[in-house]
């Protein structure tokens, strides 16, 4: 049987043994195996060292996978500014960021994204690479932020803009889908923005603000 293309990018770029920690940790504590593929993992790091990036939001964390990743990008002195709804999830995230030596690149802000995300404005924070990846049905009140966070030349980065085949799916009109259909259209559209969206990994959407 013929791998698909995500099947043969993922066997070729294969999890190191960090990585794989925090994916058996999550599963053995029950929560969401819904951590990024190991070549997606790849690529933000890519986007964010290339972008040269030295402040990196994050919108979601559950166990670390991706904020690994981000962390991995970060130029020196670099930071990774990382939201999560539950207590829970950020206390996994940091030990694992910990245990990758990045304990002193990260912060974590527990609670609703859109309370704390408020509160980085009015503290006059900026940011020069975003990663959305949490609730879907306030992706388009993330991507406001993150427009209003950015610096020019940010690069904003949207997960999961295909919902597994439900956002594209015109019988689909749930909350979620309903959201994330305003999110990639604003994508496509915003004059503030020169973005494309990439069909693989669900969807991915890539941004950079002028």
């Amino acid at each position: 049987m013929n791998l698909t293309p995500d099947e043969y990018v993922n066997q070729l770029y294969q999890e190191d043994e960090l990585l794989l920690k925090v994916k058996e940790a999550i599963r053995a504590s029950g929560m969401p195996e819904v951590s990024i593929a190991p070549a997606y993992g790849r690529l933000l790091t890519f986007l964010a060292k290339t972008s040269g990036a030295s402040a990196i939001l994050e919108i979601g964390a559950l166990g670390g996978y991706s904020g690994i990743c981000l962390a991995r990008g970060l130029g020196e002195g670099g930071k990774l500014t990382s939201l999560e709804l539950k207590e829970a999830y950020a206390a996994m995230a940091k030990g694992h960021l910990e245990e990758g030596g990045f304990g002193d690149k990260v912060e974590y802000h527990i609670g609703p994204a859109a309370d704390s995300l408020q509160r980085l404005e009015e503290e006059g924070r900026t940011f020069d690479f975003v990663f959305i990846d949490a609730d879907k049905e306030n992706y388009p009140v993330y991507l406001d932020y993150a427009i209003r966070l950015a610096r020019p030349g940010t690069v904003i980065v949207g997960d999961n803009c295909f919902l597994r085949g439900r956002t594209l799916n015109p019988d689909k009109q749930g909350p979620a889908v309903l959201a994330v259909r305003r999110f990639n259209e604003q994508m496509a559209s915003d004059p503030r923005l020169v973005t494309t969206m990439l069909p693989d990994y669900d969807g991915l959407a890539l941004a950079w603000v002028k």
